[in-house]
């Protein structure tokens, strides 16, 4: 069959669409301008949505634990004591994939976080961050560029002091 016969026998199949490119035999679907704003929306309206926050009193200074992963981003706020306040992560504000992962990610779950704390009045924080991920240095830099008062920033991700056995040599 040649090229043309195979492209009319594709589009009796599949009927061709605005957002569909077909590159060989693989087809690659391209969101339209449309779809993205309206994305792009929804993942702005879950920053600014309002989390269940619980405080009796107010608390001036608090901790903040940002555990960064290859997948995904979780930033927990917590008072003094440990007792968590609020928390956000890449996945709860609308990222879905990939692209929990990204430091664009971490930085508007850093943004949530800032609106939660200034629901509760604290000022100053000290900053915990584990894991190797994207998103630890953009949490860090959004929650610093937003006029939080960081009292200290500290890497607790845990490194093995002579990790596990390896295994066995094989014998071939």
């Amino acid at each position: 069959m040649s090229e043309e016969q195979l492209a009319a026998a594709d589009t009796r199949l599949h009927p061709p669409s605005d957002n569909i490119n077909i590159m060989g035999k693989k087809r690659i679907i391209q969101k339209t301008e449309k779809e993205l704003v309206e994305e792009g929306d929804k993942i702005e309206a879950a920053v600014k949505k309002e989390g269940k926050i619980q405080s009796s009193k107010k608390i001036k200074e608090g901790r903040i634990y940002i555990a960064s992963s290859y997948n995904n981003t979780i930033i927990t706020l917590a008072d003094l004591k440990g007792n968590v306040l609020s928390w956000a992560s890449a996945g709860n504000i609308g990222f879905k994939g990939t692209k929990k992962a990204t430091a664009f990610a971490a930085s508007k779950v850093a943004e949530a976080i800032i609106q939660r704390i200034r629901k509760i009045g604290i000022e100053k924080v000290e900053i915990f961050v584990k894991g190797i991920g994207s998103g630890r240095d953009s949490a860090v830099r959004s929650l610093a560029n937003k006029g939080l008062e960081i009292i200290s920033i500290e890497d607790v991700t845990p490194i093995p002091h002579n990790g596990c056995k390896p295994p066995k040599a094989r014998r071939v």
